[in-house]
């Protein structure tokens, strides 16, 4: 049974993991793992939120939806509505407790029925094609779910796809699908790149991928992919009530849907759908990873809303994984930005599910002595449980074998390595001193999340520390002072170093949440950099809430804790921060620089968009959770608690502290009848 301190230490390096394979994945079309591994990853994150809830990070990969759009020829497009991705069920259970959930926030009885639909989940690309007037206009891929790739001219290329919808359609209608490779096709490619010493693709869905994000769409031409629909963005009209009969209506207007899709009226249905495309899988003329389930009431799925990154109406119901025997060749240490060293383990590579794994994460020192590995023990390494790729079983451990020792320096510095009390993990004490660290921070600072400045890699990075032109991160703003000195340097010319300072001088007015994101605070992932910002607008406002908070005034710590998603391990990062002078300096040196314009939110205009509501009481009409759902898309803040800053109260029957509290405030109150009209009358 882990402890609190272990539970927060995984879940950093699984929020570090997810995102480095989330780039991979989305960006790079370069996974290093399966699909079924990153969904392990996932998976492992869950269940520690769930045992731990105080300790959900703000970077959390529960918050996030694919991953940001990677530089390339392809111009960005802003998608009209957020295309979100799908949580994950992986057993039988798992369904069960989705249905519970879906009846629940719905408040409907055990008896009441609730039907879904299912269908086989693609493993290709995501793409959501615009049509106005029933003609295309635009096709975008998912990217982050707000910001994706315009693959227009290329999806053009594609035969299932038309450029004119049959039938009546809607003004406006966004119509979502796959983009895939068939595996007949998958083969006959690699096949012909094969012949002409070409790039050979790892499985369909990267050569899908790599097709599609193509510059010259006479490249995509030549590729064989497909595209079969599974849903909807934006519309003008959505003529059906169901998700079924919307797919079918789509299917008559002439893009194709999932032979398999279906709709199921109770668990037992759901699960033996899913267990007859299992046993079809191999069959199938694509990949598929599992099967996802919808609500199919459409005015259900309203109602159900959305989570961070996923919808409450739907899950993917993943298959399982697998498992393979290889042989621990070697065990290196990995330093990161905070000093921790991370054991990994060099494996002989090993083909799982079409995947080569050839690196493998050993955790910490901890784990090393749990498993007794060693180089060159035989390992079985699963692809699905706690954290992938991981190492299970050693079957060589009674094989004497001198044992493998954790280092007590750092292999870049030299300092001490220790572990502190209560923690599992090994880090560096060399702090700044530490080439590794400092390197690995301004990394940070530049990554795609945080400023992403354009043409300044690790590499780059790595050159100019070791010259001493970068120290710390306003440092980058002064590289234009070292122009001549770049120009001349191997691989350097002048263009390549004006567009590097154009690159860095673009970000002189950079937005304030991910500048916030880059300084990389403890505890302030990008999530929760928004989070901060959408309360206090500007830095110097938030510097001076957690100095206040710091010197333990009660108004400040209750302005920090009343954003939803802000505890005490925010609040004490912050502190802990603005305690250091050497933080300080750098924040006053970096501001010195750069003059990140005033956070704004974008809110639906409604009668309490900018406000904070509490609901308080028994709601009668929906959950506690729909409501505080709704608020929010009207662009008010859901809070908990009653203060001086709260702006309305909802109460129901019961109410009791909270409503009293208001009264005395003078705070207005009203019933949930009222409520419901302010919801209506904002559309």
């Amino acid at each position: 049974m882990l402890d609190e301190a272990a539970a927060a230490n995984e879940l950093m390096r699984l929020a570090r993991a997810i995102a480095h394979h989330n780039r991979l994945y989305h960006s790079d079309d370069n996974p290093e793992i399966s699909d079924a591994e990153f969904d392990a990853l996932v998976r492992r994150n869950a269940e520690l939120e769930a045992q731990f809830p105080h300790l959900i990070r703000d970077d959390s990969p529960s918050r996030k939806v694919g991953h940001e759009v990677a530089a390339s020829p392809l111009a960005k497009v802003r998608h009209d509505q957020r295309m979100f991705s799908l949580d994950n069920a992986f057993s039988d259970d798992d369904v069960a407790d989705f249905v519970t959930r879906v009846r629940r926030f719905l408040a409907l009885g055990e008896d009441a029925p609730v039907a879904f639909t299912a269908e086989d989940k693609i493993d290709g690309l995501s793409c959501s094609l615009r049509y106005e007037h029933g003609r295309l206009v635009r096709a975008a891929t998912r990217g982050d779910g707000e910001v994706g790739e315009d693959v227009t001219a290329n999806v053009r290329m594609i035969a299932d796809i038309a450029e004119q919808l049959s039938g009546k359609v809607p003004d406006l209608f966004e119509i979502r699908g796959e983009v895939y490779m068939a595996k007949q096709d998958f083969v006959a490619l690699n096949q012909a790149q094969e012949a002409a010493d070409g790039k050979i693709f790892a499985n369909p869905r990267n050569a899908a991928a790599g097709s599609l994000r193509q510059k010259d769409p006479a490249v995509t031409a030549a590729r064989p992919l497909r595209f079969l629909a599974w849903g909807w963005g934006a519309a003008s009209d959505v003529p059906e009530a169901s998700q079924h009969a919307m797919m079918q209506r789509i299917a008559d207007w002439g893009l194709p849907v999932s032979p398999l899709l279906t709709r199921c009226e109770s668990v037992s249905a759901m699960l033996e759908h899913y267990r007859s495309i299992e046993r079809a899988r191999s069959d199938l003329p694509y990949d598929i990873d599992g099967v996802v389930y919808k609500v199919d009431r459409l005015d259900w799925q309203e109602r159900l809303g959305f989570v961070a990154k996923a919808p409450r109406w739907g899950i993917a119901h993943k298959f399982p994984a697998e498992r393979a025997e290889t042989t621990l060749e070697a065990i290196d240490i990995q330093l990161g930005r905070t000093g921790k060293l991370t054991p990994v383990g060099r494996l002989k590579p090993v083909t799982v599910g079409g995947v080569v794994v050839s690196n493998v994460t050993l955790h910490n020192r901890d784990e090393i002595a749990r498993l007794g590995v060693r180089p060159g023990d035989r390992v079985v390494i699963q692809r699905a449980g706690d954290v992938i790729p991981q190492v299970v079983e050693n079957l060589t451990r009674d094989v004497p074998r001198d044992a493998w020792h954790f280092p007590d320096h750092c292999p870049e510095c030299d300092s001490e390595a220790v572990a502190e009390e209560g923690e599992v993990d090994v880090r560096c004490t060399g702090g700044l001193i530490c080439p590794a660290q400092r390197t690995e921070r301004l990394k940070h600072f530049v990554s795609r999340a945080a400023l992403d400045i354009e043409g300044l890699g690790e590499k780059t990075i790595d050159e100019f520390f070791a010259l001493g032109w970068l120290e710390s991160p306003a440092d980058i703003f002064r590289l234009r002072r070292r122009r001549e000195d770049i120009v001349g340097r191997e691989g350097w010319k002048d263009k390549s170093v004006d567009n590097l300072l154009a690159a860095i001088e673009a970000k002189r007015q950079p937005d304030a949440a991910r500048l916030l994101f880059g300084l990389g605070i403890r505890h302030v992932g990008a999530v929760t950099a928004r989070d901060l910002l959408k309360r206090f607008a500007t830095l110097q406002a938030l510097r001076e809430v957690a100095q206040r908070a710091l010197a333990e005034d009660a108004e400040a710590l209750a302005d920090l804790t009343s954003i939803d998603g802000i505890g005490p391990a925010v609040v004490e990062a912050l502190g802990d921060f603005f305690h250091e002078p050497h933080n300080i300096a750098v924040w006053d040196d970096i501001l010195s620089e750069v003059s990140p314009p005033p956070y704004v939110v974008e809110t639906r205009d409604s009668a309490v968009a900018g406000k904070t509501v509490v609901f308080t009481g028994a709601l009668e009409t929906m959950s506690r959770d729909e409501a505080k759902a709704q608020a929010e898309r009207l662009g008010a803040r859901a809070a908990g608690s009653v203060s001086a800053k709260t702006d309305l109260v909802v109460a129901g029957p019961g109410a009791g502290s909270k409503l009293k509290k208001a009264q005395e405030l003078g705070i207005e109150v009203i019933d949930e009848a009222a409520w419901a009209e302010i919801v209506k009358a904002a559309g």
